[in-house]
């Protein structure tokens, strides 16, 4: 029997249940199909022993310091939510470090999916090669890494480098990939095995949810959108953005309305909010510093907006997902 393929997935804070899911997925139906094991998988978790899924659920994972880089054919990493700068620079230089150990000759297949890409980028692990990435952040992966091609697409194949972007576009790429290597016959039968009748194309686009698709039909209301989500920590004034992107306060207010049914003061206000509950489910910052980073004074200040909006504190948000936090002296005395 030959010795199986080993695929080791790195696992980054929030990333998506579904994802992992999937993938675990597609190897378990091609073992399957195979009659052997043909894929072996592993997993790694980017920040210690345990694996802050999405949704808050905490997996089992192997340390990434026990990644055996001369035993991986595939590595793969798994995000769904923008990466921590810290996280993202543990992470690369771990990669960097380990495939240069290893005397990397290029027959490690590297690949990302979701948000992860951006880690592959940062680390010149993409350079020169085209890369799929969650819509939410390919705008701004392409002006940061212009040496990588990001493109609008569900996923790429190229040479050593996979990707994909949001949602079910793993499935898309993996299957693909598979047949690849296993030619058509076999890809559809694990396909068929998966219950999917249809697989997607590369040059088909990542579907975007109509609430962020208004944005797409004005020019400066994207602008002023991804600079909201740029300044979290440091909140602009409405007027700084309207001048920033070349519009009026009025009229900023007026493609808000429009588009958003909303006003840019609140939906700022929400978008911290919603980072901020990130945060508490799946970091494990005090709550005084999540505040801050998500631009509130003061504790109290922090406390209040977030009971008024969603019902409850963030010490009980917090209690809710049974999250450890790390506190540090003095740092919550004033959070209620």
């Amino acid at each position: 029997m030959p010795t199986p393929f080993s695929v080791s997935l790195i696992l980054l804070p929030g990333f998506s249940l579904f994802a992992l899911g999937a993938i675990r997925s597609v190897f378990a139906a091609a073992n399957e199909v195979s009659g052997e094991l043909l894929y072996q998988i592993e997993q790694y978790a980017a920040d210690g022993a345990q694996a802050l899924t999405q949704c808050g659920i905490s997996l089992k994972a192997e340390s990434l310091d026990k990644l055996n880089y001369q035993q991986v054919d595939l590595l793969m990493l798994i995000a769904d939510e923008r990466v921590d700068e810290h996280i993202s620079h543990v992470v690369g230089e771990h990669l960097v470090q380990g495939l240069h150990r290893s005397q990397y000759t290029g027959e490690v297949v590297v690949g990302a999916c979701g948000t992860a890409a951006q880690i592959l980028a940062e680390h010149g692990l993409l350079d020169g090669h085209r890369a799929a990435i969650h819509w939410q952040i390919l705008a701004d992966a392409i002006k940061r890494y212009p040496v990588t091609v990001f493109t609008p697409g569900l996923f790429e194949i190229d040479r050593n480098r996979i990707s994909a972007g949001a949602g079910a576009a793993v499935l898309d790429l993996l299957l693909h990939w598979l047949e690849l290597r296993h030619g058509n016959t076999f890809a559809a039968e694990v396909a068929a095995g998966l219950g999917l009748d249809r697989l997607r194309g590369s040059d088909e686009r990542q579907p975007v949810p109509a609430s962020a698709q208004p944005a797409l039909g004005s020019a400066r209301l994207k602008e002023a959108l991804e600079l909201m989500a740029a300044n979290l920590a440091e909140p602009l004034q409405a007027e700084d953005i309207a001048q920033l992107v070349g519009v009026s306060r009025r009229q900023l207010e007026r493609l808000f309305r429009q588009h958003m049914d909303t006003f840019p003061s609140r939906y700022y206000l929400e978008l911290r909010l919603k980072h901020a509950r990130r945060q508490l489910k799946q970091t494990t910052q005090s709550i005084l510093q999540v505040g801050l980073a998500c631009g509130f004074t003061s504790g109290p200040h922090f406390s209040t907006t977030y009971r008024n909006y969603f019902g409850y504190t963030p010490r009980e948000e917090r209690a809710r997902h049974s999250m450890p936090q790390v506190v540090t002296k003095n740092a919550e005395e004033d959070i209620q």
